[in-house]
């Protein structure tokens, strides 16, 4: 028995034999580029996701042009171009926003944070940080609200704000006991004290 499943995004329809008509040229581009992407080859991914962005665009495919800026923005970020992600990051959103996609939106946000701190934008990477965490909340999703309090603790700290550094960890160290995991609580109350006895 095998334990390796299939990525969801590389299953396709099965082959027709008598199928002749060619694959979507805007759809293999954007395939192309992921595939670059997913191998660092930063050059050739921006060429292929940007012809398939142009195609897109010419349909007038919203939701082909939301994934191609998408990717487009983890090109930009990957390569450390900060302003370009964001806004192809931006671009993406608009369109999931217009199409209440609140799923992809969560992750347009992770993605949006990772830009803020590259930028040194802290007060933009909270904002956000915070909006992600209404929407945790909103969910019930305990481990969403983990993750993201340990982002704003790490946040926190390369702004130097060590006091709400040490909260947030508190709050994590809180979660946790309310979930009965008295050992990671610990860990994460320990992690508020050092920070605050080098502060």
């Amino acid at each position: 028995m095998t334990t390796t499943l299939q990525n969801i995004d590389s299953i396709g329809p099965l082959a027709d034999g008598n199928n002749t008509e060619p694959a979507d040229p805007v759809r293999a581009d954007y395939d192309e580029g992921r595939r670059f992407l997913q191998n660092g080859e930063y050059p050739q991914a921006a060429v292929s996701l940007h012809n398939a962005l142009v195609g897109f665009d010419e349909r007038g495919d919203e939701a082909g042009i939301a994934n191609a800026s998408n990717q487009l923005g983890h090109v930009c970020l990957a390569r450390k171009e900060f302003k370009q992600a964001l806004e192809h990051y931006q671009r993406a959103w608009g369109i999931c926003e217009k199409l209440q996609d609140q799923m992809s939106m969560i992750a347009l946000q992770k993605k949006l944070i990772e830009v803020f701190r590259g930028q040194n934008n802290y007060p933009k990477a909270i904002e956000t940080c915070l909006n992600l965490l209404d929407s945790y909340h909103h969910n019930n999703d305990p481990r969403g609200t983990v993750e993201i309090l340990e982002e704003m603790a790490l946040i926190y700290l390369d702004s130097g704000n060590k006091g709400k550094a040490a909260d947030a960890y508190r709050t994590v160290a809180s979660i946790h006991r309310n979930f009965r995991h008295h050992g990671i609580a610990e860990s994460y109350e320990k992690k508020a004290e050092d920070i605050e006895r080098v502060a």
